[in-house]
């Protein structure tokens, strides 16, 4: 490593946890210091424009359109603090190194810490792509300058996604519901999901049967005696399967020339074909061969470890940018499959070493991408290293998550250079003729794999869970041409067409991937922000979009299609990638989305149409907010037009006969009331794909929402579970009851809300004949007496607590507070910054992270369960940046009033005359300066 005596040098990375790893492999005279990830940012709200710019009439986006697009940067909140220590040691040292990640957010973020540090000493930029002693040591000795083409073009991507959310998100706001956004990407990942979501609305399901028959060999050599067989053909016409239904009629597609059996055609035709003789007709064998995967790239980590692993992109992404920093795999964000010629060789050792010369091909293995747009070269994902470490090896320094994560790499790295799986496929045609002279042929396969190859190390998983492994077998008997076989059983098996696949965080990252939008930076945040929106909610695996994101889809769809169009998108894309490659003028790119410029770059639909901002202007006034927040159902069997509402409480359903006015929907422009047409709730949680006709009429019922569960047996009134305003209730005649936090309305049983319905609770008298209750409230389960309260410690209490231990509980002293302190959810141990322990709390506004001084809320998508002490560490130290809140100044105190008439008159006018002003300053300085940033 070449140094110079007495030289100081200050290296700048992103994080604390690389910070530590490559100080490590750096000798004296290097101080390694972390920026904590981008150090300037446009700013988010009025707040955050310096004072100088308030009154420039561009303020709000926080971009010059009018002269070059230039961006208004400012050190965000929670990097002042590390950026003033960057500018003292920046003054102390004689070299500064910047060693931020090698794709263009790394680029950009180096390139504003020289913006904010203004240096006066000699600045390089070192990169490496893994965090290993021989790369950290290489990447100083060969630096280089900083990559304006790479630079610019982040800057484009992020201006050009602050000029979309800034000018889209404000129409969302009038139109459907205030706080939404819009994004250039987000929005398209939410349409993906919505069409797929409408796909299964409109699906009808079909029913089709085949025959399983269980065929004998009389005499068997080699192999089962017995295997399975499906009826394919009867006739000669082949039998319908579920690719021959129409998914929307749930009919056999015209033209389809097939048999289609239902039960009792199946169950008559296996009785037809019972003793009857069968005949094999034909035998097929092939040579089965399948290459290894290639290496991992983003996409396919996060598709991957979603499968095997069950963690979200989020989650995948975190745990590798651990598992990068401290050294063991190589940089995570990349979209190439190459291997360095030493990875090739590294793998090749191992796999002799591990499975011997035979599992390693004479030649290297060198995979291409298939990536649309593919930006930065990088090396594929792979452990770190020119000697990879064994999962064995690491087992003991990393913890559960990291060591699969690790393990997964490891062995889809290993696998990729290894021998092909080889074997044999087999396809076999079989005859039967029925007693009615009817011509049944049934079909079986077979597969065996003589050599597996790199299945030894690596099989991939489907996102089909029916699918067969790849390295699963099927063995047939040794069969030929004629030979007579037996049927053990026939049975006759229904089947039902199924809609189409919801998507996971993996199918959906996939489908971006597939159509060029998004780069691997990008995957996981996309994923993360179409949640926390409310635009999109997870059940299990499955992306389940919400009605709100009907709604914003709907009105992208009808007034700005190409803004969500797919092909457009990743054209947006190509401009950024050319950009970056030094072919393409990011002002000209930026000028043509905006203002429609036909000499620019950019999309010519969006030119012809004036650009960007004269296309949302211009289209307000034809957006009918009361249709958009309008999604259609079906008309039932009365007529009624049955449709969903989106309001500002929530979605509801409402019907009523055409030509009828419903109740306007509750949006930015309409309050809910009055109007005719039934109306009832939609439960929290429910698809819209569950909205069936059923479903629907049951949640008519009543008008709220009604499910009945049954008739108390004590009054005989029917006990119904209702859908209300604050939540799931039961209620019985004059009787209601909230459900308890462990309840689920769909869950919930009759001898449930029979004990919901019994509280308050009369638990006995107390000696001085006061009656003691035990009940449900805002803060939770409680005993009372008189005006005495106690709270209980579980809700369970509240239906077992006796007389006695009640009034031991009232006897005690009050606790401080409300009540006493609950266990935290959850203890995580200690904070590897503060080094003060860490637990998880359960607040009135949900659960939270807390070091005892500091407090952080989970965000949606965060559970106690999966939150990992280094995210809990990060949210934490930003809350500290950030300071406390400032508190509410108290309102001045009115100056007593003057006696004098004419005093009182003179003062009502000069107060009259200030008001004005102060009217039309505030006025102007609204105009002047941005609203709340929506999330871009």
């Amino acid at each position: 490593m070449p140094s110079n005596a007495g030289t100081t040098r200050l290296v700048i990375v992103e994080s604390p946890a690389k910070a530590k790893t490559i100080s490590g492999y750096l000798g004296p005279g290097y101080v390694v210091e972390a920026s904590f990830g981008h150090v300037r940012d446009l700013p988010r709200n009025a707040a955050d424009v310096p004072a100088k710019y308030k009154g420039e009439p561009w303020a709000r986006l926080g971009v010059d359109v009018d002269n070059g697009f230039h961006a208004l940067y400012v050190v965000s909140a929670d990097r002042k603090q590390q950026i003033s220590k960057l500018v003292k040691l920046a003054k102390e040292v004689d070299e500064i190194f910047l060693a931020t990640d090698e794709d263009r957010e790394g680029e950009a973020i180096a390139w504003h810490l020289v913006e904010t540090l203004k240096p006066k000493v000699p600045v390089r930029r070192m990169v490496f792509h893994e965090i290993t002693k021989p790369a950290i040591q290489a990447a100083v000795a060969n630096p280089r300058e900083i990559d304006r083409d790479l630079v610019d073009a982040q800057e484009a991507r992020r201006i050009l996604d602050r000029l979309y959310g800034y000018e889209v998100s404000p129409v969302l706001w009038k139109k459907v519901m205030p706080k939404l956004s819009a994004g250039r990407v987000q929005s398209v990942a939410t349409r993906i999901v919505v069409e797929r979501e409408r796909q299964r609305m409109a699906f009808r399901t079909a029913e089709y049967w085949d025959i399983l028959a269980t065929l004998a060999v009389r005499n068997p050599g080699e192999g089962p005696r017995a295997f399975n067989a499906t009826l394919i053909a009867l006739n000669g016409d082949r039998i319908a399967t579920g690719k021959d239904f129409e998914p929307t009629t749930g009919r056999v597609k015209p033209g389809a020339g097939v048999v289609h059996l239902d039960e009792s055609g199946a169950r008559g035709l296996a009785a037809r074909l019972e003793g009857r003789q069968f005949t094999v007709t034909r035998v097929e064998e092939k040579p089965y061969r399948r290459r290894p995967y290639a290496p991992f790239i983003t996409s396919t980590l996060q598709q991957e470890a979603a499968r095997k692993l069950r963690l979200s992109s989020q989650q995948t992404m975190r745990t590798a940018q651990r598992l990068y920093e401290n050294g063991y795999i190589t940089y995570m964000r990349t979209d190439s499959v190459n291997l360095s010629e030493t990875a090739i060789s590294a793998a090749r050792r191992q796999i002799v070493e591990l499975y011997g010369e035979r599992s390693v091909p004479p030649e290297p293995r060198r995979y291409t991408g298939k990536v649309k747009n593919a930006q930065e070269a990088h090396e594929a994902i792979r452990p770190a290293g020119d000697n990879f470490r064994t999962p064995g090896e690491v087992a003991k320094e990393l913890s559960a998550e990291e060591f699969k994560l690790y393990e997964l790499i490891w062995r889809r790295t290993i696998a990729s250079q290894m021998t092909d799986a080889v074997g044999s496929s087999v396809s076999v045609r079989i005859r039967a003729v029925s007693s009615a002279s009817e011509e049944a042929d049934f079909g079986a396969t077979g597969k065996t794999i003589t050599d597996p190859g790199f299945l030894r190390a690596y099989v991939e998983s489907s996102d089909d869970e029916n699918a067969e492994a790849e390295d699963a077998e099927r063995r047939l008997p040794t069969l030929v041409k004629d030979q007579p076989l037996t049927a053990d059983e026939l049975a006759a098996q229904g089947h039902h067409t199924q809609p189409p696949s919801r998507y996971t965080e993996a199918s959906l990252v996939k489908a971006l991937e597939e159509l060029g939008i998004g780069r691997p930076s990008t995957y996981a945040s996309i994923m993360q922000t179409i949640q926390d929106r409310g635009y999109v909610i997870k059940r299990g695996q499955a992306m389940i979009p919400t009605f709100l994101a009907f709604a914003v889809i709907g009105l992208m769809e009808r007034h700005y299609p190409r803004l969500i169009d797919y092909d457009f998108t990743a054209s947006m894309e190509n401009e950024l990638d050319e950009i970056a490659g030094g072919d393409h003028a990011a002002v000209d790119f930026l000028t043509a989305f905006y203002f429609g410029s036909a000499n620019g770059a950019g999309d010519q639909d969006i030119a012809h149409a004036g650009g960007l901002k004269k296309l949302v202007t211009e289209n307000l006034s034809e957006i009918d907010a009361r249709s958009v927040n309008s999604i259609p159902l079906f008309t039932d069997d009365e007529g009624r037009e049955v449709v969903v509402r989106v309001g500002r409480y929530g979605p509801y359903l409402q019907r009523a006969v055409p030509g009828e006015q419903p109740t306007p929907a509750a949006t930015g422009e309409g309050e809910e009331g009055g109007g005719q047409g039934d109306r009832a709730p939609i439960p929290e949680g429910l698809a819209p794909d569950e909205l069936t006709p059923e479903k629907v009429h049951e949640l008519f019922l009543g008008g709220s929402g009604e499910r009945k569960l049954g008739d108390d047996p004590g009054t005989g009134e029917p006990i119904v579970l209702k859908s209300g305003r604050f939540g799931p209730y039961v209620s019985s005649g004059e009787r209601k009851s909230s459900l308890l936090r462990t309840q689920t309305p769909d869950s919930l049983t009759l001898e449930e809300a029979l004990k919901l319905l019994s509280l308050p609770r009369l638990i006995g008298v107390a000696p001085d004949g006061v009656e003691v209750f035990a009940n449900n409230g805002r803060y939770g389960p409680y005993v009372k007496r008189g005006e005495e309260f106690r709270s209980l410690d579980s809700e369970d209490k509240m239906f077992t607590v006796t007389l006695d231990e009640a009034l031991a509980l009232l006897a005690a002293p009050k606790t401080r507070g409300r009540r006493a302190a609950a266990p935290p959810l959850r203890e995580m141990g200690v904070d590897p910054l503060t080094e003060k322990p860490l637990v998880i709390k359960d607040g009135r506004f949900g659960p939270y992270v807390t070091d005892g001084e500091t407090n952080a809320s989970l965000r949606r998508a965060q559970t106690p369960e999966a939150l990992t002490i280094e995210e809990a560490s990060e949210m934490l130290a930003e809350k500290r940046a950030k300071g406390p809140a400032p508190r509410k100044k108290a309102a001045a105190k009115k100056a007593p009033a003057k006696k004098a008439a004419t005093k009182k008159t003179a003062a009502a006018a000069k107060s009259t005359a200030a008001k004005k002003t102060t009217t039309a300053k505030a006025t102007a300085a609204k105009k002047a300066t941005p609203r709340k940033a929506p999330a871009e």
